[in-house]
């Protein structure tokens, strides 16, 4: 750590960062965000691992969900309202069912940039630079859309601003009050093919609510019926905007990335000796690790020490994206190699990357089943490991959108089509990301009660 710095991460190798054509108009553009107000603080990162250290622990569950990448063309506080609405449903059924608290992160004000599979994107004889995120350059097909410009990421971070600032007076301002997402739910399973199936667990969320309110517990005198911490995060893929976010902390000297609370590296990013791991291993913020089929345990495990290298309770979250037919073939492997290490780690499930197909349509999609298959294999891997599944990963959105197949509302190929908004990749809708929260119920249920088994043997 004597040798880091905020910029030394350019003298590793990087991959998917874009080449600007004019180094001066970068430069100027990351100068001046050097100067702009942080768009999160230092307290605010620190209360954060300390939530994700209960999860390590078994006593806390995260659940991490929002845009795959979002855009400007889609930026509205309605957007941002809904979305942050679906979160609090899902987080209420899970919270009921794990009987932990549930560390609520957006995939938010801030994940702009992808990495994409190929450089170039080519449409009949035209080929042009990929699409890789708003604040890199833009989804139309034209030579000056897909030029990378600096200058879109002033609009990312006043996107991110406002989207933030709007974000906490939601979650401090009496919207997160838990009997309006009781009557919520509630709206939900009337309107689901599924009434019956989830009418019983919300039933039991209402009685439970009723009771609290008998007892006095309500929220005209407990601010923790109407308020909740809700977290932001991204991928920190774009890396001269992040080491521009970065800023030290006056109270302690330690750097932060004030760009987000959480970051992750990705599965195409994370080489022990590339920038990514460079620069992540430098900032105090809480870290997530995308690990795919292509991931060793070994390699993942020194990822971690580099990262973590005080093993730290809540800095290091373990994402899984294998899909749903591998969980079984991989999963072990890496449980096995990250306890024989003895590394303190979130392990997350993300059943979305892996269990996406192209349609017979022509739409890269995502079956719902896979999804709910993957979740439910990490969690009967994890048992039968001994550790604990502490995490759910989604990309998924609160708008109406048919971008992935199936779901009690039975989406199908032909439907992709009418409403299919991602800027990247297939996002599940409202209903269907609140139904996966009720399908896994009792897979939440079963893993939380056998964590707490675990630890009073220890003991």
């Amino acid at each position: 750590m004597k040798n880091w710095k905020v910029n030394s991460w350019r003298n590793y190798p990087v991959k998917h960062i874009p080449t600007y054509d004019d180094e001066k108009e970068l430069n100027n553009v990351l100068n001046k965000l050097k100067t702009f107000p942080p768009l999160v603080f230092a307290g605010e990162t620190r209360h954060l691992k300390e939530q994700l250290a209960k999860v390590v622990d078994g006593k806390a569950f995260l659940l991490q969900g929002g845009d795959c990448a979002e855009s400007f063309a889609e930026f509205h506080p309605d957007n941002i309202r809904d979305t942050f609405k679906v979160i609090l449903q899902m987080a209420l059924v899970m919270t009921y069912s794990a009987s932990v608290p549930i560390v609520k992160l957006g995939r938010i004000a801030g994940q702009f940039s992808k990495p994409r599979s190929a450089p170039t994107e080519k449409i009949g004889d035209k080929e042009l630079p990929s699409y890789l995120g708003d604040n890199i350059n833009a989804i139309d097909f034209t030579e000056k859309a897909r030029r990378y410009d600096p200058k879109r990421m002033f609009k990312a971070y006043s996107q991110s601003a406002s989207t933030l600032n709007l974000l906490r007076a939601f979650s401090k301002g009496g919207f997160a009050d838990l009997n309006k997402v009781h009557l919520w739910n509630l709206d939900y399973i009337r309107k689901s093919p599924q009434a019956k199936k989830f009418k019983d667990l919300e039933d039991k969320i209402a009685d439970a609510l009723a009771f609290m309110d008998a007892c006095g517990i309500t929220s005209d005198f407990n601010n923790r019926m109407y308020t909740v911490n809700f977290w932001t995060s991204h991928e920190a893929l774009h890396l001269p905007f992040e080491e521009c976010m970065t800023r030290v902390d006056s109270t302690t000297g330690e750097y932060h990335d004030t760009s987000a609370h959480f970051v992750w590296i990705g599965d195409r990013t994370r080489q022990l000796d590339g920038g990514h791991v460079e620069f992540c291993k430098g900032i105090e913020n809480p870290i997530g690790i995308k690990c795919g089929p292509t991931s060793k345990p070994d390699e993942i495990a020194k990822i971690c020490e580099v990262l973590n290298p005080k093993n730290e309770k809540g800095k290091i979250t373990l994402i899984s994206r294998y899909g749903h037919q591998n969980v079984e073939k991989f999963l072990p492997k890496l449980i096995r190699g990250i306890k024989k290490e003895g590394l303190n780690v979130v392990w997350s499930c993300d059943p979305m990357h892996g269990n996406t197909i192209k349609s017979t349509s022509g739409f890269k999609t995502r079956p719902f089943n896979d999804v709910v298959k993957e979740v439910k294999n990490v969690f009967g891997v994890h048992q039968s490991e001994g550790s604990y599944a502490g995490g759910l990963h989604v990309e998924m959105t609160g708008q109406d959108v048919t971008e992935c197949t199936g779901g009690a509302r039975k989406i199908s190929d032909a439907d992709l089509s009418s409403r299919y908004h991602t800027h990247c990749d297939p996002r599940l809708n409202s209903d269907q990301a609140l139904e996966l929260a009720f399908l896994i119920s009792d897979e939440i249920k079963k893993n939380t009660s056998y964590s707490k088994n675990a630890i009073q043997a220890a003991s």
